[in-house]
């Protein structure tokens, strides 16, 4: 029953940022572009109560993962990262303002990615909830900061062209 519940979850997520993606695919990105950024705050948040919830289960010391398991879940991130960060790109369309570039690849890394993630999930069951824990979340993290600031310096690229463009 928890598995299935967790396979209903992870569905819902993928349905979730499909559905987003192609909701905001006709939307133009905010002058300024900081709302590319808004997830790195959301996830830092999100991850920093966490982490005060580990730092206080009862009877159950914290502990940080050791270093090569952090150094593993460090590079899976930026391998992530980057790859997230390949298939985001950005345009100026006719009315000169710029919107994400559709990509009909996303969708597909995004499932494979949740998928990979789960697998890993799978294969490192028997480690210590506290380690496992902290290892996806440093994960998560380290990619979506790689792919968002990444996405970021896109933007603000495109958007300095675009401006000395319209400028001249």
């Amino acid at each position: 029953m928890e598995m299935l519940l967790i396979y209903i979850f992870v569905i819902a997520l993928i349905g979730l940022i499909i559905w987003r993606k192609m909701k905001k695919k006709n939307k133009p990105i905010n002058k300024n572009g900081l709302g590319i950024l808004a997830p790195i705050f959301f996830i830092l948040i999100a991850f920093s109560l966490s982490l005060s919830q580990l730092m206080h289960i009862p009877g159950q010391p914290f502990h940080l993962p050791p270093y090569w398991e952090m150094l593993i879940a460090g590079v899976l991130g930026i391998i992530f990262g980057l790859i997230m960060l390949s298939q985001t790109d950005y345009e100026v369309r006719e009315d000169g303002l710029i919107y994400s570039k559709p990509n009909k690849n996303f969708k597909y890394v995004i499932i494979a990615i949740i998928f990979i993630r789960m697998a890993l999930s799978q294969y490192f069951k028997g480690l210590d909830s506290i380690d496992f824990a902290v290892l996806t979340m440093t994960l998560a993290f380290i990619y979506i900061v790689i792919w968002r600031v990444g996405s970021y310096l896109k933007f603000r690229k495109l958007n300095g062209d675009n401006y000395s463009v319209n400028a001249g």
